[in-house]
């Protein structure tokens, strides 16, 4: 043990690193005003301890809360071609791409992985809003395509966590040919019998919605999360009526039939365990309590 890496340098580290600010300790929720404790967030699953209140949260941490232990591996997918249209508006999209990078560590809005849950294997996918508002473009194309053949090649149900602004503009009409190839994969998920599972979040909206996050075998959704394909302020702009009450929400959706189930996030993770196991039976593993019954009907008796 080298006492100089092992003990002084942390202590030194802990002492120069920058002390978070009020802004980073603190966070206003959108539900009730309320200001909540960071930490008291994040262990609370960016759930609101006052009001319930779903914030948005990263996909690796969501996998973390849902996989098996928190253990999960990455699928890796291509990436396709740097800005092919040459698109500029205020800024170039090579430089919001630079940015976008910078400040997630991620290649693109996709994160895919692979894991256990309740002793299920699954792939998963998840939008990461804070890159460019989760906008579907090639490379979210390409990651939903590897993580279905994962799935295909593993055979393992497949699991998907949309939450984006809609197709991305910059990528124009290619980024509009995500719809029909994300389509065609989960009709070859269908196909080969392997469950799919849609979690709508806030938002999914545009040829997100247009496309795979409408074509589950089942639907569950978020509390109060905006689920649409124009949103509520362009059709109020283009009928001139006022909108119902929580139009376009996940309960209203719950009303109308669009979706199956409202699940706070919190039950997310078992809700999933109980849906594998009636869609590809219980593993041995979750049969808490009937191992330990069969194991004493098994000893002997005098």
């Amino acid at each position: 043990m080298n006492w100089i890496t092992d003990y002084v340098k942390p202590r030194i580290k802990a002492v120069l690193a920058p002390k978070p600010t009020e802004a980073e300790m603190w966070a206003r929720c959108d539900g009730c005003g309320q200001m909540v404790f960071q930490k008291d967030l994040a262990d609370n699953q960016h759930v609101c301890p006052g009001c319930a209140h779903h914030f948005k949260i990263r996909p690796k941490e969501r996998f973390g809360h849902l996989f098996d232990e928190g253990r999960f591996v990455e699928i890796a997918y291509e990436e396709p071609a740097k800005d092919p249209l040459k698109f500029r508006d205020q800024r170039r999209y090579t430089d919001r791409m630079k940015e976008a990078r910078s400040k997630t560590s991620l290649l693109d809005c996709a994160v895919t992985a692979k894991g256990e849950i309740g002793g299920h294997e699954a792939v998963m996918i998840a939008h990461d809003f804070t890159f460019m508002a989760g906008s579907m473009g090639m490379a979210l194309g390409n990651a939903f395509l590897a993580a279905a053949e994962r799935a295909l090649t593993d055979h393992c149900p497949f699991v998907a966590f949309p939450a984006a602004g809609g197709a991305r503009m910059q990528e124009g009409i290619l980024s509009l040919m995500q719809m029909p190839r994300t389509t065609v994969a989960i009709q070859r998920l269908q196909d080969a019998g392997l469950p799919v599972i849609m979690v709508l979040t806030d938002p999914t909206t545009g040829g997100v919605t247009a496309s795979y996050a409408m074509l589950g075998d089942i639907h569950l959704a978020e509390p109060k999360a905006l689920i649409c394909f124009a949103g509520p302020r362009v059709i109020e702009q283009t009928i001139r009526e006022k909108l119902p009450d929580g139009f376009q929400r996940s309960e209203y959706l719950l009303e109308h039939g669009m979706i199956d189930r409202v699940v706070d996030r919190r039950e997310m993770r078992g809700e999933l365990i109980n849906l594998l196991n009636l869609l590809c039976g219980p593993k041995q593993a979750q049969l808490t309590g009937d191992t330990d019954l069969e194991q004493e009907d098994q000893q002997p008796t005098s």
